[in-house]
């Protein structure tokens, strides 16, 4: 395959719309931020949207939000909210006042400034698969992540053009003690790939250290790293109707100093959320408005996105479930709202299935075409994700990456252009009641880049299926999955730059890290 690859030139068509990558191993698309050209699907009327966004600031109104956190609470109190405790009443004008200041679209630069993201718009970014414990290859079968299956998966996030954001741990670290794991995996965020980087929101010290790392990784002045998103975090309420103190800290923290951040409610409708799928689009679009009013009020024009993750669970079990037509309704009617609001989306590329079987790829590409249906913005998990948020896989994140460049290649003009050539009459009129289209002249100069060519499916009838050795999808995936790690190159960094890097880790170690209770 490697060999065959490195033989094998392109010219014209999938040539401008496809290159090489950087090994030998495929052959992929070029890194881009791709744009939705199809119009949004849209379920609810404008009586609809109204009785949702009613129902929202009703229950900001009526109900409230708590707020488990000092600082928020005298924010919100200096902005006239009602206090009692820690639940925060506001009102909806005030909301609307505040969240009419949030940016519509924005971008983030990372170290590699060709690797900046626009996120608004028709924009759509795909961010790797974030903080599942638990990780499973054909290889080891499903054991507690390590830094070692961390940093291979962040050789995906790098490898793959069609993955723009280094987002969370793709899995998590547990070798390393929690104190420091923030340190060890954002050093190997920053040297082994170059894309957006995330930091979670868990208190003071893991956001301080994940911006302090980010400036020194792009080498910039404190007032470079603020005058424009450099890295962003992504909050999830506690629901039901509670935002808890590490993440509002965290949150506050990215705002004050100009970086991006997306507040995600968890709204398991019939668990943490109402039955019906309105009831949990309102109460979410309640849990994430509230929040974006707060970071309004703090620094006017800071860029927020609002996050869905809306879904239903299995009423027999109580296990969430995923890539449902009630996931794809609710992340459509979301859409629906962030227009509404004006604000960027982001949703998810998930599933609840146990391996990369049929069920973990119809669940996740429901998952992602309700995202192309949303005109989400930014795609969480769209590559590697397992057993509802609980493993990360090679096999998967590698599967997950062809149903992405399918996306991709769905969005370019040329699958629905009309002009003289596309439409071919004359075409047609060669080859007349007779013969075939195989021979003629404007197929031949268009049949290397007339179609999507994957990099992962086998497209053999059954017999050279089975006389190549009858490989099944995930162990074709596992075997490229070998290859990328044997041929994997970091990406550049200047020796200066990794050594202050190494420097900061090595002192924060010394000093404790960040605490691992609250």
């Amino acid at each position: 395959m490697a060999e065959h690859a490195t033989k094998r030139r392109r010219h014209g068509g999938r040539a401008g719309n496809a290159r090489r990558s950087t090994t030998a191993t495929i052959e992929q698309m070029p890194w881009r931020v791709p744009v939705n050209t199809d119009a949004p699907t849209e379920p609810l009327n404008e009586e609809g949207i109204e009785a949702i966004h009613d129902c929202a600031m009703r229950i900001l109104e009526e109900i409230g939000i708590e707020f488990l956190n000092a600082e928020a609470l005298a924010v919100l109190k200096d902005a006239g909210c009602t206090i009692d405790g820690q639940n925060v009443r506001m009102g909806r004008d005030w909301v609307m006042e505040m969240v009419a200041k949030a940016p519509a679209d924005f971008t983030i630069t990372p170290r590699n400034p060709a690797r900046e993201i626009h996120i608004g718009g028709k924009s759509m970014v795909f961010v790797n698969v974030s903080s599942p414990p638990n990780y499973w290859d054909l290889e080891k079968g499903k054991i507690p992540g390590t830094r070692e299956d961390c940093q291979n998966l962040l050789k995906l996030t790098q490898y793959f053009n069609c993955i723009h954001v280094a987002g969370g741990y793709p899995v998590e670290p547990v070798d390393v003690h929690a104190s420091v794991r923030h340190l060890d995996v954002l050093y190997d965020k920053l040297t082994l790939t170059d894309k957006v980087a995330h930091a979670y929101s868990l208190g003071k010290e893991r956001v301080e250290d994940v911006m302090e790392m980010v400036r020194i990784a792009g080498g910039l002045t404190q007032e470079e790293f603020e005058a424009t998103p450099r890295m962003y975090t992504n909050i999830n309420s506690t629901s039901p109707l509670k935002h808890d103190e590490p993440m509002l800290d965290g949150y506050m923290r990215c705002v004050r100093r100009g970086q991006a951040t997306v507040v995600t409610p968890f709204t398991l409708a019939g668990a943490m959320a109402p039955v019906t799928m309105a009831g949990a689009v309102a109460q979410s679009i309640a849990e994430a408005l509230c929040v974006i009013a707060l970071a309004q009020y703090i620094r006017p024009g800071a860029p927020c996105v609002l996050g869905t993750f809306t879904s239903n669970v299995d009423m027999k079990s109580g296990a969430p479930a995923f890539g449902t037509p009630e996931y794809m309704r609710a992340t459509q009617m979301t859409g629906q709202m962030a227009r509404y609001y004006g604000l960027p989306l982001r949703s998810s590329g998930v599933c609840a299935a146990n391996v990369p079987d049929g069920q973990a790829m119809w669940e996740t590409s429901n998952s992602l075409w309700a995202a192309v249906q949303s005109q989400t913005n930014m795609v969480y998990h769209a590559a590697g994700w397992l057993e509802g948020g609980l493993i990360a896989s090679p096999e998967k994140f590698i599967m997950d990456c062809e149903i992405l460049q399918q996306i991709q290649r769905y969005f370019e003009p040329a699958t629905f252009a009309t002009g003289e050539d596309d439409i071919a009459l004359e075409a047609i009129r060669s080859v007349g009641n007779d013969g075939h289209f195989f021979g003629i002249d404007h197929t031949q100069e268009r049949y290397t880049t007339a179609f999507y060519q994957p990099f992962l499916s086998d497209w053999r009838n059954f017999e050279g299926w089975n006389l190549a050795g009858g490989v099944w999808t995930a162990e074709r995936a596992h075997r490229m999955f070998k290859a990328i790690m044997a041929e994997f190159q970091p990406p550049p960094m200047e020796d200066a730059i990794r050594e202050e890097l190494a420097d900061f880790v090595a002192r924060r170690k010394r000093e404790g890290g960040a605490p691992t209770d609250f």
